[in-house]
């Protein structure tokens, strides 16, 4: 297998109301089956996501978090109003938003964001965004392509941060290999691959963190196109989620 990654230069700024997919095919020539991986940071922008900090009703629970926490009680109450849970208050707010990730602060972001005051959300449905981007690209360039929407997610016991997949389109999440032999004959019984999430690390590389101004990187070579869209399948159930079992008796 020889695969090859790029990432997309000259993506203009995005903002409210703008075409990623058509932005795309003017900047390069996309293959059948390629994997399109894009930032959610421009995603949310193109979706109107970008609010004001002093649109914010703050209420008396994000007051008292705020000041726990040495935090700007507005941008708490964003973390709030983007949450269908709680999971840990302090010292950080780890919440599951209303897709059902699992996320420190509800995704929400400051970085690259256009004025003092805002702040940027995550889509409100990563993964129906990746179906219609998916769609779009068909439409414009004819081929059918995968997407992964990315954002940069900390992790468990180790530091520093990575990309990880928040909705995908065109692709499987995982694949499992259970049922399957090593190289010894040995059945494997626990060996479900995160594809879309190994894929998001990666490029991740080539986007950056910084201000590289690119939001986009394209996989070629790696055929994982699958009729399917979403990362529903990620979440592990919550009668399974030891870790969150134990955070709520804390």
């Amino acid at each position: 297998m020889s695969v090859t990654a790029f990432a997309v230069e000259k993506i203009p700024l995005i903002k409210a109301g703008d075409d990623i997919a058509r932005i795309l095919n003017g900047k390069t020539e996309l293959k059948e089956r390629d994997i399109v991986v894009i930032s959610s940071t421009i995603v949310s922008k193109s979706e109107g996501r970008v609010v004001s900090l002093d649109n914010m009703t703050v209420t008396e629970k994000a007051k008292i978090i705020a000041k726990r926490n040495q935090n700007d009680p507005r941008f708490v109450q964003a973390v709030f109003d983007e949450s269908e849970e709680v999971l840990l208050e302090s010292p950080f707010l780890l919440v599951r938003t209303r897709n059902g990730s699992i996320c420190v602060n509800a995704g929400i972001d400051h970085s690259n964001v256009e004025g003092e005051k805002n702040i940027l959300l995550l889509s409100k449905d990563p993964d129906e965004s990746a179906r219609q981007i998916k769609e779009s690209i068909f439409k414009y360039t004819g081929k059918k392509v995968s997407i992964i929407i990315t954002d940069t997610n900390g992790r468990a016991f180790r530091i520093g941060q990575t990309g990880a997949a928040i909705g995908s389109a065109g692709i499987k999440a995982t694949r499992d290999w259970r049922g399957t032999k090593d190289l010894f004959g040995r059945v494997l019984e626990v060996k479900n691959e995160a594809v879309v999430d190994e894929i998001a690390g990666f490029a991740n590389i080539l986007m950056g963190e910084g201000n590289g101004g690119t939001p986009i990187v394209i996989i070629r070579g790696l055929d994982l196109y699958h009729e399917s869209y979403g990362i529903k399948e990620l979440f592990r159930p919550e009668e399974d989620d030891v870790i969150r079992r134990a955070l709520k008796l804390m």
